[in-house]
């Protein structure tokens, strides 16, 4: 058993599911992820296993068809697959974060409608905020719907959609001008349903195909190009026209804990990486894990990765115990992101010439990595909402 990242006070349950899906990623992702990710492949029988073993329905609720298990398990099963390929954990993050709003703003309609589907990983979800013009400043969305009888006409553009083509559920997040004062009181969330594919794909609706990445392959990233296309009134979020922006934000603060499991997975993976080398590795007569230069860089990378983890759980038990954790989010996203990156650079600093070299593993998370400083908001946009919730709560009164 590995000394690192292990967590406390995990149930029965929670240990067996983790000791599965561990499993899953030692045999099915790890001897593959390298091949297919160069070669940009689609994991299909890898997303095949994750159904079967019920990850597409785990934090869905058990009526629904779910497991109903929390959201550190989680985060704890979305760990162990980015430390096998982070683009295999993308295919259900999208998903998870949709099935969470749906769960927890949807009418009971909507859940019915979709919740079942989505457990078993037939319905797949995907998530659709930034536009090409528009990034994080998320209340400049222009995409607009004008109601026509009982449908709305979509017109715009949506940008940076994980699982754009192979989704068949988007949660769209559109202008509908509802006379606020504020720019995000006049937002609206949509679920617009598609099938599965490129080109257009349902009248009025465009998806134009992958688009090519530096890392984070074989996932499907695309463009969402709305022409005309109508969806019916009742596919609002809730059916509450305006609150789309707190619908997306409840979303997207799930999605950070997600994103900061992934920067933990990718960590621990470097270290091993790192430290398996390290002692192969000799120069001047002894492995090159005995040189102090090498062992320093180990302990850092191991503080790192255990630093970033306890805060990735914290923030997780946090959401699960029903308290605000949007500056604990915030603050385990930043801090694992940014410790990734650093321990990646660290273990492909000790592969030395052979990280490089498409051969060794370390490359492709060096690819990979920088993602992680961007998704879900960027390290900037971490220390906003970081530094706004802390002065509200040390305000001078």
């Amino acid at each position: 058993m590995a000394r690192l990242a292990q967590t406390a006070g995990l149930t029965e349950i929670q240990q067996e599911i983790l000791s599965t899906v561990k499993t899953f990623v030692d045999k099915e992702i790890l001897p593959h992820a390298t091949a297919l990710e160069h070669a940009d492949t689609y994991p299909q029988d890898i997303v095949d296993g994750m159904k079967e073993m019920g990850l597409f329905g785990l934090t869905i609720p058990e009526e629904f068809g779910g497991l109903g298990e929390s959201l550190l398990t989680y985060a704890l099963v979305v760990e162990q697959i980015a430390r096998g390929w982070m683009s295999v954990s993308g295919v259900i993050n999208t998903h998870f974060i949709v099935a969470h709003m749906i769960a927890h703003h949807g009418t009971d309609e909507q859940k019915q409608r979709h919740l079942p589907q989505m457990a078993l990983g037939e319905t797949r979800g995907s998530f659709s905020m930034s536009e090409p013009d528009v990034g994080s400043d998320v209340a400049a969305i222009k995409t607009k719907a004008v109601q026509d009888g009982d449908d709305f006409v979509i017109d715009g553009a949506k940008m940076w959609l994980t699982n754009g083509g192979t989704s068949t559920l988007t949660a769209v997040l559109v202008r509908t001008d509802e006379g606020a004062e504020r720019p995000h009181q006049n937002l609206t969330c949509f679920l617009v349903e598609k099938p599965v594919g490129y080109g257009e794909v349902a009248p009025g609706l465009l998806i134009p195909g992958k688009i090519d990445k530096m890392g984070y392959k074989g996932v499907d990233t695309t463009e969402m190009v709305f022409r005309g296309h109508r969806v019916p009134a009742d596919r609002i979020l809730g059916g509450r026209r305006g609150a789309g922006f707190a619908q997306m934000m409840d979303g997207v603060e799930v999605g950070r804990v997600n994103v900061a499991a992934r920067a933990c997975g990718i960590s621990i993976r470097a270290f091993e990486l790192a430290v398996d080398y390290a002692q192969q590795r000799s120069t001047f007569g002894k492995p090159i894990a005995e040189h102090q230069a090498i062992a320093f860089k180990l302990a850092e990378m191991a503080t790192k990765v255990e630093a970033a983890h306890l805060m990735m759980v914290n923030a997780a038990r946090l959401k699960d115990s029903g308290e605000r954790f949007d500056v604990e989010s915030g603050m385990a996203k930043l801090l694992a992101s940014e410790y990734c990156s650093e321990v990646v650079n660290e273990s492909f600093r000790i592969h030395g010439g052979y990280g490089y070299s498409k051969e060794y593993e370390i490359e492709r998370l060096m690819r990979e990595a920088p993602f992680l400083l961007i998704g879900e908001g960027t390290s900037e946009i971490q220390k906003t909402i970081i530094s706004r919730g802390l002065l509200k709560e040390y305000r001078i009164r």
